[in-house]
């Protein structure tokens, strides 16, 4: 029996926004669309907005990219059954999972969120995968809290990155609206390359 050479990697393309996020693209074409937002009114936590922009290796921006968000709720659970801490069960009403696309004329993503609560031993964070033109695998990357620090010095993750590269993944806070934002940018090559995770 002979065996099929494997199919070579490809780029995500330039149609990543109308085949995953097409409301964004102008095309209204699924019932539920998954976007940006991950809670309802009942969702228990600090409401929070996480957002940035994404940089290629000449610093330009990318306009086209995709982003998707997966994050613990409050109390540090997971939407997810594979989640089996002990403690009270996850948020019924946070998703725990969302996606964005960069603005295409700002370059911005971002996701209306709640602050996560710690996981064990790890610091609250976030997630984060992006795939845009150009991008053979997704990248995979974490968003930590800048007011977070003592959690963030135990964070065994964290830990692992050399410590004059941790910033890359460190979301700075500031207030919108009395809401807190926390901006997050990622660099893919060059000066300030964000630290991307191998999973």
């Amino acid at each position: 029996m002979s065996k099929l050479p494997e199919t070579p990697s490809q780029t995500a393309g330039p149609y990543v926004h109308i085949g995953l996020i097409p409301r964004q693209a102008g095309f209204d074409i699924f019932e539920n669309n998954l976007g940006a937002a991950m809670l309802t009114p009942e969702t228990k936590g600090e409401r929070i907005r996480i957002e940035g922009r994404i940089f290629d290796g000449a610093d330009a921006l990318v306009r086209d990219a995709l982003v998707e968000i997966w994050q613990a709720d409050a109390g540090g659970r997971f939407a997810h059954p594979a989640d089996r801490q002990n403690g009270p069960p996850p948020d019924p009403h946070f998703r725990g999972w969302g996606r964005s696309g960069t603005d295409f004329a700002t370059g911005v993503w971002g996701f209306d969120t709640i602050k996560p609560g710690r996981v064990g031993p790890m610091a609250p964070h976030a997630s984060l995968w992006i795939v845009a033109r150009g991008i053979n695998t997704g990248l995979a990357t974490r968003v930590y809290f800048a007011d977070e620090d003592a959690a963030n010095a135990e964070d065994p993750v964290l830990r692992m990155v050399e410590p004059a590269r941790r910033f890359t993944l460190i979301a700075p806070r500031a207030l919108r609206g009395g809401i807190p934002v926390y901006s997050f940018d990622i660099r893919l090559q060059g000066d300030g390359e964000t630290v991307f995770l191998d999973v």
